[in-house]
């Protein structure tokens, strides 16, 4: 088995999270999801001797929660992280964000998918109720920081934090982080970024966790079974009507069962053929129409994004001016690619050196730095799209 060590206190005084002072007189509130992250991070953190207070969100109703495996914010999951808690020997508090849950990220969901884009949940969690509300309740009981178990890095840059990714690049988890703000980045601290998966799951068998052989979180938690339109139908009841699915050259293919049954790059599932294979290009929600056609016509050439978060040196709007070169991700799933920034009229766009292939408008369009790739700059939330056949670049 791996051996780690979390870091001891640096050459300049400073604990391992930074702060000039013992880790006793620290006081780090953990987000406990009740997994094997969040649960290494309490553990560490406790054994170099920091004042430790774990903290998990009941985020909704248990009783639906409870029948589903692999969501992070289940009953299930509460009762685990209560577990570790006690184990290692720290408070643990249970804190009631149902309500906030449900209207800042459940309601958002259901409305993004309504207007015919693809939200994503996780960032509006972790932009709302986790490095908003959780953050301002750990300022309330006196934490000098608030730990999660991500996989991102948080180093100090000349004279502010900055966010990179994570060593272990199959975990990193900087697209749904890239909302955050300096503020936030600044009381937030993140002790797995360094680290590769194998190696948390090492050390959740070294502290004897009850969580260790607890398997990884892999849907949306609210979501049962990976079906958003259930979830969006009964947020938004009538929310599948009808509707005509058209051609990109006008002809009326057939009828679908709701846009919310659809997202830009889809081919299966559509329920017409016509000897050729079509995919979603765009959706009309308003006038409940499902725009198909070939996979060329999904090659997009830039965007613009709404909700900017910038954390990179200036700001956005002189790095936009200078037509500065990024690395842009458009999915979680897909590696960043070349682009630049500019200007569509006056508002920033983004600019692919080479066409990306089904952008979808509520996902989000991280940056990245050009050189070497590990520092996040920032991004937004895709707002429109441009036609590599249109897009010029700057």
């Amino acid at each position: 088995m791996t051996t780690t060590h979390m870091p001891g206190p640096c050459a300049d005084g400073l604990n391992s999270l930074g702060f000039d002072k013992a880790p006793a007189d620290t006081r780090v509130v953990v987000a406990m999801s009740g997994g094997v992250d969040s649960s290494v991070v309490a553990a560490m953190l406790a054994e170099e001797g920091y004042d430790v207070v774990g903290i998990t969100l009941q985020l909704y109703d248990h009783g639906a929660a409870i029948e589903k495996k692999g969501a992070c914010c289940a009953g299930q999951d509460i009762h685990d992280a209560r577990n570790v808690a006690d184990q290692i020997g720290v408070p643990h508090y249970v804190l009631d964000y149902e309500s906030r849950f449900r209207e800042q990220v459940m309601e958002d969901f259901a409305d993004t998918y309504l207007a015919g884009s693809t939200p994503i949940p996780c960032i509006r969690c972790n932009q709302t109720v986790k490095f908003s509300d959780l953050l301002a309740t750990a300022k309330d009981l006196g934490a000098d920081c608030l730990a999660t178990g991500h996989y991102i890095r948080r180093e100090e840059g000349t004279g502010t934090a900055e966010l990179h990714r994570a060593a272990d690049a199959s975990r990193d988890q900087s697209y749904f982080l890239f909302a955050t703000t300096r503020e936030q980045l600044d009381f937030l601290r993140f002790p797995l970024g360094g680290l590769p998966k194998s190696e948390v799951r090492a050390l959740a068998e070294k502290y004897d966790l009850p969580v260790a052989a607890k398997p990884d979180s892999q849907d949306i938690c609210f979501v049962p079974e990976g079906s958003y339109a259930k979830v969006v139908e009964k947020l938004r009841p009538g929310a599948g009507r009808t509707g005509e699915i058209v051609h990109l050259d006008g002809r009326v293919l057939g009828e679908h069962q709701g846009v919310i049954h659809y997202t830009v790059g889809q081919r299966r599932g559509l329920g017409v053929a016509t000897g050729e294979p079509l995919f979603v290009v765009r959706i009309d929600a308003a006038n409940r129409r499902v725009i198909v056609g070939p996979r060329e016509a999904l090659m997009t050439g830039g965007l613009m994004m709404e909700e900017l978060n910038w954390l990179g040196e200036g700001s956005l709007e002189a790095a936009c001016e200078a037509g500065a070169p990024v690395l842009a991700r458009v999915r979680s799933t897909r590696e960043p690619t070349p682009a630049k920034l500019g200007f569509s009229g006056t508002e920033p766009a983004v600019f692919f050196d080479d066409p990306e292939e089904g952008v979808a408008k509520g996902q989000a369009c991280v940056l990245y730095d050009s050189g070497g790739g590990s520092r996040v700059l920032g991004g937004g939330f895709i707002q429109d799209t441009i036609s590599a056949l249109q897009s010029e670049s700057p």
